[in-house]
């Protein structure tokens, strides 16, 4: 199989949106990105998040800052994700989410 032919498959890499959790690591930040899932049993919607460990080569975002992330290769052992933008900045300072407490 040519090179070609295999990046062709590939397709586009993922972007998605979420808020910056941490951002106390070098050119590193951690961002819960939410989605809404339908309980099997019960039908009702529940709230879940996946947290990403991102590439912040600039180290840009802040806490509680919303930003657009895409998958990349592997830059360290957990990180597989880069920063694509800030989309919009936090309105205080440093905002601690909802949920973050533990």
């Amino acid at each position: 199989m040519s090179e070609a032919t295999s990046s062709e498959n590939r397709g586009s890499p993922r972007q998605l949106t979420g808020r910056v959790l941490a951002h106390n690591r070098d050119k590193t930040i951690k961002v819960a990105v939410e989605r809404m899932t339908k309980h099997p049993a019960y039908g009702k919607y529940m709230k879940r998040r996946t947290v990403c460990h991102v590439h912040d080569e600039q180290n840009l975002a802040k806490t509680g800052d919303f930003v657009e992330i895409m998958e990349c290769r592997p830059i360290s052992k957990t990180k597989n994700w880069r920063l694509v933008k800030v989309v919009e900045k936090s309105r205080t300072g440093e905002v601690t989410p909802a949920g973050a407490e533990g």
